[in-house]
């Protein structure tokens, strides 16, 4: 609940009830305006066909939006796009921009460059990003919470574009999860708008006070706080977790490896488990505060750990916790972290037991400061990855991992399913199977594959191809894995040339 009533996911003009299910307000639906959905293809790549809608998202924040999806950016291993921009007035076709926007991205894609869940794009054209110098670019989200009723949505798996002010690019390029909640703050919507408005106020200006100061390089880019892919931070009561993903191992070493022996920085991950956050707001004359967006009994989140080893034993306390802009700082002696850093580079659980100690349960205190327990916890998690161009899914347990290189596997099975299926590529072009799915499970006790369109098997021609190619390597592979299945999904695009 935000500090003025409104719920998260609503319009202002909301009343504070109780949190309803979805995020957004019933018993209205979306009015779309009477135009037809429209589709646009490029010449000279027509496999990335653009979609596009004139509609009023009436259910949740009540504008006219331009509704425009990409169709076949995919091919080229790249998540499609969806931009929701709201209409200028007067404004009867989307802008041109927007287009060249598309285009640039599926080159890039083309070249291997990707865009991925927080990541940017950044303008520096003379001539401004729609109709104004100000638009520095897009970030791009992912959709958690927010209302897609009635929306023009591609095939999954898609990320959002949303524009971005040239003020607030600083904080794409080294810390895009400040930005996307700030931004959720400004619109009062959790946990970020997905509708772009143009020629808005930035939600940061100068960088001012900030702790990033001593964490980041703003100059030349040159560090930043490490981000873990799918870390997350929850704060409960007198509690506060620090979930690892085992998959992850690599990035943590490489984060300890980089920092200095007294202080370890950390970034975070949106997680979904938690419906509330913390948000910095950086005020007029350029300090930073604190702000809370609660829904009540949920866990909180924060976006970054800061472990500072100076804490002396003669100040009395175990270890101090405390909230700093929308993360944490934990102070604890130099002992405790050096253990810490350890356990890390062992990938063990360790708990930090904060307050006096001389304290049999230790105290929580309010927004201001925590001296509950701190608890660091591995723990298992699904792996998703993009290798050549090709999107995967892996799930299983990652211990299974260590004598089996996935890239090589993945590779070694697109090769196969490519050499079965060329020789029968006009047959599914022309049945409109330009969409073709592989499911492997791999285990010593249960190995197989699955092939497919459009939730239907393959001809018995292409499945018979399909395993004198297949049936070698999924075979090798599971007679690595004893404990839990690997799974392991690729999917393939018959692409127009």
């Amino acid at each position: 609940m935000f500090s003025d009533g409104i719920r998260p996911g609503g319009d202002l003009s909301e009343p504070a009830l109780a949190p309803p299910a979805p995020y957004c307000r019933t018993g209205r639906n979306a009015r779309r305006v009477e135009r037809p959905a429209c589709e646009y293809v490029f010449e000279d790549n027509p496999d990335s066909a653009k979609l596009e809608e004139q509609m009023r998202v009436e259910c949740c924040v009540g504008v006219e939006v331009w509704n425009l999806a990409t169709r076949g950016l995919c091919t080229v291993g790249q998540e499609e796009l969806v931009v929701l921009l709201e209409v200028a007035p007067g404004e009867t076709h989307p802008p041109r921009d927007l287009f060249a926007f598309f285009n640039t991205v599926y080159q890039q894609a083309n070249q291997g460059n990707l865009v991925t869940e927080l990541g940017h794009t950044i303008f520096t054209e003379s001539d401004g990003l729609l109709g104004s110098r100000e638009h520095g670019g897009f970030l791009y989200v992912r959709p958690t919470f927010q209302c897609l009723r009635s929306l023009v949505l591609p095939p999954s798996p898609y990320i959002f574009a949303v524009l971005i002010q040239k003020w607030e690019t600083p904080w794409a390029k080294v810390f895009p999860l400040r930005l996307m909640l700030r931004m959720g703050a400004e619109f009062r919507y959790y946990p970020c708008p997905l509708v772009s408005t143009r020629n808005r106020k930035p939600v940061f200006c100068e960088i001012g006070h900030t702790i990033m100061n001593l964490l980041v390089d703003f100059r030349n880019y040159a560090y930043t706080v490490p981000a873990i892919e799918g870390f997350v931070i929850h704060m409960e009561d007198k509690k506060t977790s620090l979930l690892f993903p085992k998959n992850r191992y690599e990035q943590v070493t490489k984060a300890l490896s980089n920092s200095n022996d007294h202080v370890l920085a950390l970034g975070a991950n949106f997680s979904p488990q938690a419906d509330s956050h913390l948000v910095t707001i950086e005020n007029d004359d350029g300090h930073y505060s604190t702000q809370a967006i609660n829904i009540h009994s949920r866990p909180r989140r924060a976006s970054f750990i800061v472990f500072n080893g100076a804490l002396k034993t003669t100040s009395g306390l175990s270890a101090k916790s405390s909230i700093v802009e929308d993360g944490l700082m934990v102070q604890i002696p130099a002992d405790m972290m050096a253990k810490l850093r350890e356990a890390l580079q062992n990938m063990r659980d360790f708990d930090i037991p904060c307050g006096p100690t001389s304290a049999a349960q230790p105290d929580e205190f309010g927004v201001g400061s925590r001296e509950g327990g701190s608890k660091v916890r591995w723990m298992q998690a699904g792996t998703g990855g993009r290798e050549g161009g090709r999107q995967a899914g892996v799930q299983g347990e990652t211990n299974n991992t260590a004598d089996i290189n996935l890239s090589r596997l993945s590779e070694l099975l697109a090769r196969s399913f490519c050499v079965a299926l060329t020789p029968h590529l006009s047959e599914l072009y022309t049945c409109g199977h330009t969409r073709l799915g592989l499911r492997t499970t791999l285990h010593q006790d249960n190995v197989g594959y699955e092939a497919g369109s459009g939730g239907a098997r393959l001809a018995a021609g292409c499945m018979n191809d399909l395993d004198n190619e297949l049936v070698p390597v999924v075979h090798r592979a599971a007679s690595t894995i004893t404990q839990q299945p690997i799974i392991l999904e690729l999917v393939f695009h018959i692409m127009e040339q």
